[in-house]
């Protein structure tokens, strides 16, 4: 549920945007409490991210993500209509302090991300889909994708789908021995499995592409390649 609804809220950004405006002005509503241990400040501590969390009527946490500059004034919702936000979420920020990524854990072993552009102290959707939803549709036009099943009904429910962010964008992956542009490129890992269909095929654990904040182009470098050929995994072929 909360993945469609997810996807529902980046494609009416603009207008969700426009209905919050009230809550720019006044922070986080009554009932909702500071968790300490996931707040966040850009690298030129200029912009603060708070999450913010209450109890709903089921007994799950909703989650709203909040930011602030560095005097605490100027509160901006980042995730308007998104009620159904049951985790806190983790963040890195670009060198340059303009990018953001959330990386939002969806339910047991499912994970995605999400890209924002900054805009004074506000982070603002930078793609229409979640970047999770993007990667894996960049997946798909791969070779390695071939004899890999996905439901044209619901391409993104793979089992266990699990969208990550490589570390070290906040040194734009230096310890890869890469000499990119500052704040330019992601490197993000795939994975998800076939253990629970079946009718089995193979699936991926841990592959590699490069997502272009410049263009919104995908990649997949070749020094990726000895990693992204272990990273396919096949069924055990049936008992005879």
């Amino acid at each position: 549920m909360f993945e469609h609804r997810l996807r529902e809220t980046c494609m009416t950004l603009l207008l969700a945007l426009a209905m919050v405006a009230p809550a720019h002005a006044e922070g986080p509503g009554a009932g909702y409490k500071l968790n300490r241990e996931s707040s966040f400040i850009s690298p030129d501590r200029q912009v603060r991210l708070e999450q913010y969390y209450k109890e709903g009527e089921d007994g799950a946490s909703i989650y709203h993500i909040w930011t602030f500059d560095r005097a605490h004034r100027h509160a901006f919702l980042v995730n308007p209509g998104e009620d159904d936000t049951n985790y806190a979420a983790g963040f890195r920020f670009s060198p340059d302090s303009q990018w953001l990524v959330r990386m939002q854990k969806l339910g047991s072993g499912s994970q995605t991300l999400l890209l924002y552009h900054r805009k004074g102290y506000e982070f603002l959707p930078a793609t229409a889909k979640p970047l999770g939803d993007l990667a894996w549709d960049y997946f798909f036009t791969t070779p390695t994708s071939k004899g890999m099943r996905r439901d044209p009904d619901n391409p993104y429910g793979l089992d266990h789908a699990f969208v990550a962010l490589i570390r070290g964008m906040e040194e734009n992956y230096a310890w890869m021995g890469k000499h990119w542009p500052d704040s330019r490129y992601v490197v993000i890992s795939l994975s998800f499995d076939m253990q629970g269909e079946d009718i089995k095929a193979p699936w991926i654990e841990d592959w590699h592409c490069v997502y272009d904040m410049k263009t919104g182009a995908f990649s997949e470098p070749a020094d990726f390649d000895d990693n992204n050929a272990k990273a396919i995994k096949y069924p055990d072929p049936p008992s005879k």
